[in-house]
């Protein structure tokens, strides 16, 4: 009897996903409120297995891994508003489709340490969710990071382009970890959870 070669499985192959954080290039605005979507992405490339982001599409690339997943972070390091050209460079290029898009942006409307995660909608005149509607449409994931509202309209230009008050600092040290800590909930299709495991966060003591 021939030698009969035993069954084999094929491993079953990860679902990859495109993580991108809103924000400006350049030192002058890294620790704005404006910035949170930069600040996300690079807590979440502290605590997983990245490799070292490159200059790709017109930003900061990383490949690794979270849980079951493949996922490609990227920040576009053009500014605010002509963000979805190079997003869309790289969901092309990767072949990920809207529902594997997780954006993740700064919220007015929301209170500092508190979130909210939606598949669509309107962009809030935000200008970097403009961008993104403008290239991927709106089907994508979104991941809104309340920073407040600075209480009169007038204000809200200076206000995004400030840093976060030293104050603010452990609320938004304490918000980006446990969004790091729980995104694979979210990866998974379970973003009720994810959202709930992050709640306390506001009012966890800083560590």
């Amino acid at each position: 009897m021939g030698y009969i070669k035993p069954m084999t499985h094929d491993p079953k192959p990860m679902t990859s996903f495109l993580l991108i954080g809103l924000g400006n290039p350049g030192k002058a605005y890294a620790a704005n409120r404006h910035n949170i979507g930069f600040m996300t992405i690079d807590r979440i490339f502290k605590d997983y297995p990245f490799g070292r982001a490159a200059r790709k599409f017109g930003g900061a690339l990383a490949e690794g891994k979270i849980g079951g997943h493949k996922i490609f972070a990227f920040m576009p390091l053009g500014y605010m508003n002509v963000s979805g050209g190079p997003a869309s460079e790289a969901a092309n290029f990767y072949k990920i489709p809207p529902e594997h898009i997780i954006a993740i942006h700064d919220e007015l409307d929301l209170p500092l340490g508190k979130i909210r995660v939606k598949k669509g909608g309107g962009n809030g005149g935000h200008n970097g969710l403009k961008s993104l509607d403008e290239h991927l449409g709106k089907d994508y994931w979104r991941i809104r990071i309340g920073i407040s509202h600075p209480g009169d309209k007038d204000m809200v230009s200076d206000y995004v382009l400030s840093d976060f008050t030293k104050a603010e600092r452990p609320v938004v040290e304490n918000l980006l970890a446990d969004i790091s800590n729980h995104i694979g909930l979210l990866l998974s299709g379970d973003e009720a959870k994810f959202m709930s495991k992050v709640a306390l966060s506001a009012t966890r003591p800083s560590t």
